[in-house]
């Protein structure tokens, strides 16, 4: 039983500390200062504490319950502290601690008896469920321990009230408690009433405006008592809920807005507020009459069609393809290739002109450093014809066996088109292929034969 008296006591303490932090109201705190009566007669015999069991100290339950002189133990001072915690929905947390005096135990006289009790309480209030402002009502469990001289034992409590409150900060509270004790040889089974007068604190003004929260329709902004505490920020005489433009003042008739430049549109209807315009386009002006508004329009005084952000198409490099057709606008192309010009004869040359002296480290498809200037002469060209696609050739001399020379073909082959995206080409318009031995234009009989058959070539890719 020693231990569970333990666990009743940390339960205690538990609980206050849990739930006390659980809501913030209005005067959510109180503090009550008062005295008790401990009575044991009232509260029967507990068949298994055998302690004043052959005494015939105890009548039945609630026997003789308001005989205050044969049975009440009252110590003529304060001797009960409370403080307490509403924690939401009518509930109320409590925690107390009582002092008392003992020299009667039922109808058995004893000597001087101390007495301490450390309560916890969760009650809950009918004060809200009745609509009353000063009838405070309530039932309650809770737990405490309790020492009688030197003899200590836990409870379970279940707890009757009632508040009368003078106003919103002052009260009276009645209480009775019935104390069952759980231990079986010594604990005492009592009950323990109290009155006490109760102080009420902790209410909120969020906002500071002067009136409390509970009374404040908006409580976290500072108001005016005209408007129940809710604010009128732009001074119009319409308050922020009802404002539509609360921080600008306005008229009634645009329900607190202003019309800036007076085209009859309110301000938050109007997409041009500071600029009369027309109801048509929300308020902006159409300098140029193509029905585009002016902020939406690249050019507001020569008309033009909405699909060209209401500006005339233009040809600006006279190819004869419109820009918004033309692929590559500022360079002259043809009609066949979107604008863009297309690839010559003469385009081909220069960069095979440019290929053929790509060179390669011995017998690898690595590329010589020195070749990077030419690789970015070509990928420059490329560049100029973004609507067509190039094909890198890889050749080779007829030395070492067909296979070798096919793979390395490839290799150097797919090595320069590597070498050219990372210089910004798109790879998708490259491809790459080898063709080992299998095309040269020289002899392979020579040395300057074969240096001719090892080369790289480009061509367009239809």
């Amino acid at each position: 039983m020693k231990h569970l008296n333990r666990l009743l006591v940390a339960a205690i303490l538990i609980l206050g500390t849990g739930v006390a932090n659980a809501q913030d109201e209005n005067n959510p705190w109180a503090v009550e200062v008062g005295v008790n009566a401990v009575d044991v007669f009232s509260a029967g015999l507990n068949e298994d504490q055998v302690l004043y069991q052959d005494h015939g100290m105890r009548g039945e339950i609630f026997d003789e319950y308001f005989n205050a002189d044969n049975h009440w133990n009252i110590l003529p001072s304060v001797s009960k502290i409370a403080i307490s915690r509403y924690v939401g929905s009518g509930f109320v947390f409590t925690a107390g601690g009582s002092i008392n005096r003992l020299d009667r135990m039922g109808d058995v006289e004893v000597n001087d008896l101390s007495y301490y009790g450390a309560d916890g309480e969760i009650k809950y209030s009918f004060k809200n469920a009745l609509g009353s402002s000063w009838f405070d009502p309530s039932i309650g469990v809770g737990g405490g321990y309790t020492w009688i001289d030197d003899i200590g034992f836990g409870t379970a409590n279940g707890i009757v009230g009632v508040k009368f409150w003078f106003n919103e900060y002052i009260g009276l509270n009645f209480q009775s408690t019935y104390k069952h004790a759980f231990e079986e040889e010594y604990g005492v089974t009592h009950f323990q009433h109290s009155a006490g007068v109760i102080f009420q604190f902790g209410g909120k003004d969020t906002d500071g405006d002067g009136i409390y929260d509970k009374d404040d329709e908006c409580p976290e902004t500072p108001g005016l008592a005209e408007f129940n505490g809710c604010p009128d920020t732009d001074g119009d005489g319409i308050e922020d809920r009802n404002d539509a433009c609360p921080n600008t003042a306005g008229l009634a008739e645009f329900n607190g807005c202003p019309d800036t430049d007076g085209d009859g549109i309110a301000d938050p209807q109007d997409e041009c507020p500071t600029v009369a315009g027309v109801a048509a386009l929300n308020g902006c002006p159409d300098a140029d009459g193509d029905g585009i508004a002016d902020k939406d329009d690249a050019c507001p005084n020569e008309a033009g069609p909405k699909a060209n952000n209401g500006c005339p198409y233009k040809d600006r490099d006279g190819d004869g393809v419109l820009d918004k057709d033309d692929q590559c606008p500022d360079v002259a192309g043809t009609v066949a290739n979107k604008g863009c010009p297309e690839v010559s004869i003469e385009i081909v040359k220069q960069l095979n002109d440019y290929s053929k002296t790509i060179l390669f480290d011995l017998g690898k498809s690595s590329i010589r450093k020195e070749s990077y200037a030419v690789l970015q002469n070509i990928a420059d060209i490329m560049k100029e014809y973004p609507n067509d696609n190039f094909e890198i050739e890889g050749h080779t001399d007829s030395q070492g066996s067909e296979a070798n020379n096919l793979k390395l073909s490839n290799s150097r082959a797919a090595s320069v088109k590597d070498y050219l995206t990372t210089i910004g080409m798109d790879g998708n318009r490259l491809t790459s292929v080898g063709y080992g031995e299998a095309k040269p234009i020289a002899t392979n009989a020579t040395k300057a034969g074969r240096q001719q058959n090892r080369r790289v070539e480009i061509s367009l890719k239809k």
